[in-house]
C-alpha cells in the first residue's frame, strides 16, 4: 500500500503550507544523492518526499487528496506530477533550497538535444472538410541542415554542452553546472559549413508536407505536425514542429453552434397551410424534408446525426431546421379581399393549443 503523503514527509494534516515546505526540505537534504551516493533506498525515498510535496503544496491537489486520498490521481486524474528521474525533481523544486541545489544540484546531464524552432501556417476548411476530416498537402519554407555541413567537439565544454563551478550551500561544497554558452548545450560547434548556408550551417529549403486532419475540429484549433519545423544546428538536434491553426470558411446558409448546425428555410402562407417538400443544405449535401401542413412560423425541425462529428468521437450533432413563415409585404385588391372575408372565419383565428410550445420551450429543445 501507498505511504500516506502526510506520514511521507512527516507532518499532521493540519499543517500549513510553510511547514511543509520546510518537511520537505528537511526531507530532501537527508536523502539527497550527493549525500547518498549509489543509495536506491535513498533515491526512491527522495523521489517519494518530491511527489508528496508536489501534492501537499498545492492547495487544489491538496484539497482533492484530503477527500479521495491516493485514488483522486489513479489513472492520471488530477494532474500529479510523474517524476522519472532525479534531473526532473530538481528543475521542479531546486529553487527551494538556493544555489547550488537546482538546476541539476551539480548532476552532470552531458550535451542537451537543441529543438529547430517552430513553424506556423494556417489552413482554411470548409463544413464538408471538417465533417469528413482531409488530407492537405502544403508546402513549407523549412530551415534544414545543408548538406556537406560538419561539427566538432566543443572547446569550451569539451562536448559536455555544460560548464561546472564549485559553490558552498547548505549541504557544504556542492558542484553546479551551466549550459555551454559558446556551443548552446550541444557539445558542438561548426567547423565547415558549405557556400550558401546561414552560421549555423542551415538553409532554407522548399518541402511538400502531408496533414492529415482529423473530423470533428473546429475554429481555432491548432495542430501539431511533429518534426516539421527548422532544423537545428548539431549531429544530435531534433527539428521542431510545424503548427497548424484550423480557420473554418464559413458556410452561405449553415452556422455552426459546436457539433450542431443551424439552418433558416423560408414558406409561403400557401405552404404552410398546405404543407411542403422543400430541399435544405448539410455539410456535404442537401437533403429533402417535408414540412406537414399548418406549421407555425419559428418550428425547428430536427434531423439528427446531420450535424459535425465530436473530435473526442462522441457522435455527430444534429441540424436544426427553423421554419419562417413569410407574409407577403404588399398584396393585390383581389388579395386584400380574399384575407378580409377569411380574417372573421373562425378556423383562421389564432388557437394555440398546449401541445404548441413556447419559444423558451424551443430553444431549450435546442440544447437538449
Amino acid at each position: 500500500m501507498k505511504e500516506d503523503y502526510y506520514e511521507t514527509l512527516g507532518v499532521s494534516k493540519s499543517a500549513n503550507a510553510s511547514e511543509i515546505k520546510k518537511a520537505y526540505r528537511k526531507k530532501a537534504v537527508q536523502y539527497h544523492p550527493d549525500k547518498n551516493p549509489d543509495n536506491k533506498q535513498a533515491e526512491e525515498k527522495f523521489k517519494s518526499a518530491a511527489e508528496a510535496y508536489e501534492v501537499l503544496s498545492n492547495d487544489e491537489k491538496k484539497a482533492k487528496y484530503d477527500r479521495f486520498g491516493h485514488q483522486a490521481f489513479e489513472g492520471g486524474g488530477g494532474g500529479r506530477q510523474q517524476y522519472s528521474n532525479m534531473d526532473d525533481i530538481f528543475s521542479q523544486f531546486g529553487d527551494i533550497f538556493g544555489g547550488g541545489f537546482g538546476g541539476g544540484g551539480g548532476r552532470s546531464r552531458g550535451p542537451a538535444r537543441v529543438k529547430g524552432s517552430n513553424l506556423r501556417i494556417k489552413i482554411k476548411l470548409t463544413l464538408k472538410e471538417i465533417l469528413e476530416g482531409v488530407e492537405k498537402k502544403v508546402r513549407v519554407k523549412r530551415k534544414k541542415q545543408a548538406k556537406g555541413v560538419s561539427y566538432t567537439t566543443c572547446g569550451t565544454c569539451n562536448g559536455q554542452g555544460q560548464v561546472s563551478k564549485v559553490v558552498n550551500t547548505m549541504l557544504g561544497q556542492m558542484r553546479t553546472a551551466a549550459t555551454c554558452d559558446r556551443c548552446g548545450g550541444t557539445g558542438q560547434s561548426i567547423s565547415s559549413k558549405p557556400a550558401g548556408s546561414d552560421a549555423n550551417g542551415l538553409i532554407v529549403e522548399e518541402e511538400l508536407v502531408s496533414i492529415k486532419i482529423p473530423a470533428g475540429v473546429v475554429d481555432g484549433i491548432q495542430l501539431k505536425v511533429t518534426g516539421k519545423g527548422n532544423d537545428a544546428p548539431g549531429n544530435n538536434s531534433i527539428p521542431g514542429d510545424l503548427l497548424v491553426l484550423i480557420s473554418e470558411i464559413e458556410h452561405e446558409t449553415l452556422k455552426r453552434e459546436g457539433v450542431n448546425l443551424h439552418t433558416d428555410i423560408y414558406i409561403n402562407f400557401s405552404e404552410a397551410v398546405l404543407g411542403v417538400s422543400k430541399e435544405v443544405d448539410t455539410a456535404n449535401g442537401k437533403v429533402k424534408i417535408n414540412i406537414e401542413e399548418g406549421v407555425q412560423s419559428g418550428k425547428i425541425l430536427r434531423l439528427r446525426g446531420k450535424g459535425l462529428p465530436s473530435l473526442e468521437s462522441y457522435g455527430k450533432g444534429d441540424l436544426l431546421i427553423h421554419i419562417n413563415v413569410w407574409t407577403p409585404q404588399s398584396l393585390s385588391e383581389d388579395q386584400k379581399l380574399f384575407f378580409l372575408k377569411e380574417r372573421e372565419d373562425e378556423n383562421f383565428r389564432p388557437q394555440p393549443s398546449k401541445q404548441e410550445k413556447s419559444f423558451f420551450d424551443k430553444v431549450k429543445d435546442m440544447f437538449s
